[in-house]
């Protein structure tokens, strides 16, 4: 898998996070480590550590957020368009290999895919503000 392929498996398992209990996050996590057939055994260690990563960092990312979105909290903001801020601001704090701007160009290109008209410009002004 690519490295945008990769990002994009763990967006996938962060937003469907956002429709379970804490409690059942783990075994949505198999789940979908299951359904991952056609990942290689290296991809598929490395999309699980990054997802338990980055949800042990969940509230610190959020108060990174919070901090910084002018007029917005995490608890106002459309699900897809929060789990991308949230993968973009782990690879910036975070990920020492990923530098800032590709982490927030490819939350732009997935808020393209997978978000509404305007999310792409909301997703790169509140990572603006945080870089």
């Amino acid at each position: 898998m690519t490295r945008r392929e990769i990002r994009e498996q763990i967006f996938q398992m962060v937003f469907r996070a956002e429709f379970h209990s804490e409690e059942e996050i783990s075994q949505q996590l198999d789940l979908f480590m299951n359904n991952l057939e056609t990942a290689s055994e290296k991809d598929r260690t490395y999309i699980e550590h990054k997802v338990t990563d980055i949800f042990a960092h969940l509230p610190e990312i959020d108060e990174i957020i919070d901090s910084s979105a002018q007029n917005w909290k995490t608890s106002r903001m459309a699900k897809v368009e929060l789990t991308l801020i949230r993968l973009a601001v782990y690879e910036i704090r975070f990920e020492e290999d990923v530098p800032t701007g590709v982490a927030i160009n490819e939350a732009v290109e997935l808020a393209k895919a997978y978000g509404e008209e305007n999310s792409a410009s909301f997703v790169n002004g509140v990572l603006a503000r945080i870089a």
